[in-house]
């Protein structure tokens, strides 16, 4: 009898597998059903969305920053600042703080994450870096603060901010012994950008580029007349002119091949990342679906599983936010429709810090890059530190 690990190495039986599987599915499974209707086309509608109002104004240029960061940034200043070799109170503060300058959701922080752990941060570090840059950006904050209530929103903050922290220094301390083979091999780091270019240039670049990145997604507010609203409707004049610095900058301080090797660097994370993005998606909006419609899973589940402040209403919550796609600033008129619908203020804390930090397209992009042990270990401490913080918040505001 031939072995089925040598039959499966062969590239048409693989196909052959496939096409029985496509077979059995398209035979079997009631695709009349409403309900399985209804979820296969959130998942091509989630998907629109996402194409229409996620890819052009966000993952692109966070492309491009990622690309910058890979072909541009000091390798060693990375490793000074971010290594596992720096002052802790320095590494992790540098993430944080990187983090909360960027409105992005746990699909565009991925680029980032991927450019600065190529070129040498450490792991924990890039963790704290990969966690705070959609938990703790301060547009986030700010408009949970505004709709969902101040209370909430220093809740989110401080809650966020203590957990780039802790999940980034645990991840560091978990896999010490591999982080350190892993960045005192430099035929691991790619890209071999100019060293000598100075670090307040390099700061204005890469800023200019945040600039686009931030003031092309500020949302609207309630239309109530002040700052946020004001920064709203001139939102694409100040993109622009952060555009016609870097354009400036583009033609004075580089030469045609480090551009050229730019672009092939976002050219590269592009098409690493976006397959598994899209798939994801596809797969969030099937089992989820838009807020307010139909999917797999009703909506009106989630709501009864969370109207206490039990362990398991928490936990469910973590979990339930880890595999939820959110895009920038979503999850807030998600929570509100969820806290009207009855969900208690613990299990919100809890899905508001798991939620928008995963998942599942963030978590298919993670485990490519770093594995499946590291990620799960990501997963769990996301996912315990929530739901203990739900539990703890919940019990407060019951007092």
């Amino acid at each position: 009898m031939i072995p089925l690990r040598k039959l499966w190495q062969e590239p048409k039986n693989r196909l052959l597998a496939m096409m029985t599987v496509l077979f059995l599915a398209a035979f079997f499974i009631p695709w009349e059903a409403p309900r399985l209707a209804a979820a296969v086309q959130e998942s091509f509608l989630l998907l629109n969305y996402y194409a229409r109002e996620h890819v052009l104004l966000c993952l692109i240029p966070a492309f491009f920053i990622a690309g910058a960061i890979t072909v541009f940034l000091d390798q060693q200043a990375v490793i000074r600042y971010l290594g596992p070799e720096a002052p802790k109170l320095l590494a992790y503060g540098v993430a944080s703080v990187s983090g909360t300058i960027l409105a992005v959701c746990s699909c565009t922080v991925l680029p980032l994450f991927k450019g600065i752990y190529k070129k040498g941060a450490g792991l924990g570090p890039a963790v704290s870096f990969l966690y705070s840059g959609p938990a703790i950006n301060i547009l986030a904050i700010i408009l949970t603060a505004k709709v969902l209530g101040l209370q909430l929103g220093v809740a989110r903050a401080v809650g966020a901010i203590a957990f780039a922290f802790i999940i980034g220094l645990a991840m560091h301390l978990i896999f010490l012994k591999e982080d350190r083979e892993r960045t005192t091999n430099a035929a691991m780091f790619q890209g071999d950008g100019n060293q000598d270019r100075s670090l307040p240039r390099m700061g204005l670049y890469l800023g200019s580029m945040i600039g686009i990145l931030v003031f092309l997604n500020w949302a609207p507010g309630d239309g109530t007349p002040g700052w946020w609203e004001t920064l709203h409707r001139f939102r694409l004049v100040i993109a622009g002119g952060f555009g016609v610095l870097l354009l400036y900058m583009l033609v004075r301080w580089f030469t045609r091949t480090e551009l050229e090797n730019w672009v092939a660097a976002t050219r590269d994370f592009a098409v690493q990342i976006l397959p598994l993005l899209f798939a994801g998606v596809m797969v969030a909006g099937f089992l989820l679906g838009r807020p307010g419609e139909m999917a797999l899973i009703p909506e009106e589940w989630i709501a009864r599983a969370v109207g206490t402040n039990s362990l398991a209403s928490n936990l469910f919550a973590s979990l339930a936010g880890a595999l939820m796609y959110f895009a920038t600033l979503t999850e807030v008129p998600i929570m509100q429709g969820l806290l009207g619908a009855g969900m208690n203020q613990g299990p919100a804390l809890a899905l508001l810090l798991a939620g928008p930090s995963l998942s599942v397209p963030a978590l298919l992009v993670i485990g490519d890059e770093l594995g499946p042990r590291k990620t799960l270990t990501y997963v769990a401490l996301v996912v315990v530190l929530s739901t203990l913080a739900g539990m703890i918040y919940g019990s407060l505001v019951a007092l």
